[in-house]
């Protein structure tokens, strides 16, 4: 049992390191023995939990970026509020509670579908997979807004879900570029008048 646990550990480390320096420096430029040498682990570990790095970036997309986007974007709209005021809450909280780190680097998701997202079908379908569920997420919040009379009835819900998406990861990449909140400022008015006219 302690034999599992420690490489139950041992592995959670390299997942760790490995999602901290993809998400700094970028797949490509990350090697295995950078990876490593943000731990305290030897070279053979990673060989004893991984194949190579094509392997380590598949699992980090369906655990580590999966989870970031499970808990922060579409868990939140399974809540009964309002849909408008949900839709609101959900995108301008995840923008007003982004560390330095995020405002600097950008969205890790991005990252991964803008530099390796078609450069493998095993990266595809893991990032594709994300999107759709929080797509559908975000769909059905904005059919039972149009149900409850918020929303225009001819408001294309799975359209706009993409849509919201798009702008959202859109915006995390763009705001790499200022050094103050202008960018994110200029975002939650784009959200809210957008939300305010499904």
């Amino acid at each position: 049992m302690k034999q599992k646990l420690k490489s139950e550990n041992t592995k959670d480390i390299i997942l760790k390191s490995a999602f901290e320096s993809f998400f700094k420096n970028g797949f490509q430029a990350t090697s295995i023995d950078q990876i490593m040498d943000r731990t305290t682990l030897s070279k053979g570990a990673f060989y004893h939990h991984f194949k190579n790095k094509k392997e380590l970036g598949e699992l980090i997309i369906s655990t580590t970026v999966k989870d970031r986007i499970y808990n922060q974007m579409i868990l939140p709209l399974f809540n009964d509020d309002s849909p408008k005021l949900l839709l609101k809450s959900v995108f301008i909280n995840k923008i007003e509670t982004l560390s330095d780190f995020e405002k600097a680097h950008g969205c890790p998701a991005n990252i991964l579908i803008n530099e390796i997202g078609n450069k493998e079908s095993v990266y595809q379908s893991a990032l594709k997979r994300i999107i759709e569920e929080w797509k559908s997420a975000l769909a059905a919040v904005i059919e039972r807004g149009k149900y409850l009379g918020q929303f225009k009835a001819t408001t294309n819900s799975e359209s706009m879900a993409l849509y919201l998406i798009s702008a959202f990861e859109g915006f995390r990449g763009i705001n790499t570029l200022y050094s103050n909140n202008y960018a994110i400022d200029q975002y939650i008015i784009a959200i809210e008048t957008t939300i305010d006219n499904l």
